[in-house]
């Protein structure tokens, strides 16, 4: 059981973690390539894209969907979908897709003349499952040194882990108070009835031995 329960805990906080890491913002320094917009069928992977625009119809099997491509210094290159959340979760409440594609498109720069710029997004970019972070701001920056404190996640992450603390510690002293001393009185029974039934195993062994014939002088 003990083993049991650290899987549990481990399971879960590795889910929180994943939770966290994939719904909170992140700040990349990035140059722009390229904008463009393709239409996507959405499959097994559909729950990592976002509703239609708002206005747009729902239900539908696909949908155009604006991409922004980029590159990070070492030239590694990450490709960012940008899609309206509306009222759904993440609570982004991100409205102005043709807006930043229009933002992204006028920062566009070359290799050889980079502007370098902060692309605030939310998700992953796995490409066995062909899913993209969800772009949600975007700004120039003075170039790709420029670190970005992510005060809202220091603040959320704060908030959850002092509430994580209370709930804690409020049900440890609600164990300590009411569950610790019944399996504690539960115990102590089952000790007690263990007892008298070992006492009864000896006395009825002690009888049967009375029964037993007497060796032969």
């Amino acid at each position: 059981m003990v083993y049991v329960k650290w899987v549990f805990w481990g399971l879960f906080w590795v889910f929180v973690a994943g939770f966290f890491h994939y719904t909170l913002p992140q700040n990349d320094i990035v140059r722009i390539a390229d904008t463009y917009e393709k239409r996507i069928d959405f499959g097994e992977n559909s729950i990592f894209w976002s509703s239609p625009d708002a206005g747009n119809a729902t239900g539908t099997v696909n949908r155009d969907v604006f991409f922004v491509q980029a590159f990070y210094e070492n030239e590694r290159p990450m490709v960012y979908r940008n899609e309206d959340t509306g009222w759904s979760w993440p609570p982004y409440f991100k409205f102005d897709t043709a807006n930043l594609q229009a933002e992204a498109t006028d920062l566009k720069s070359t290799k050889e003349a980079p502007n370098w710029v902060a692309i605030k997004h939310y998700g992953w970019r796995n490409e066995f499952l062909s899913i993209y972070p969800n772009a949600v701001g975007v700004k120039a920056v003075a170039g790709p040194d420029v670190r970005i404190i992510p005060w809202l996640n220091i603040i959320i992450l704060t908030l959850f882990a002092a509430v994580a603390w209370a709930v804690y510690v409020r049900w440890r002293r609600f164990r300590e108070a009411r569950i610790d001393p019944v399996l504690e009185d539960v115990n102590e029974s089952l000790e007690a009835a263990g007892d008298n039934l070992a006492e009864k195993r000896g006395r009825l062994r002690r009888w049967l031995d009375t029964w037993k014939s007497k060796p032969r002088r």
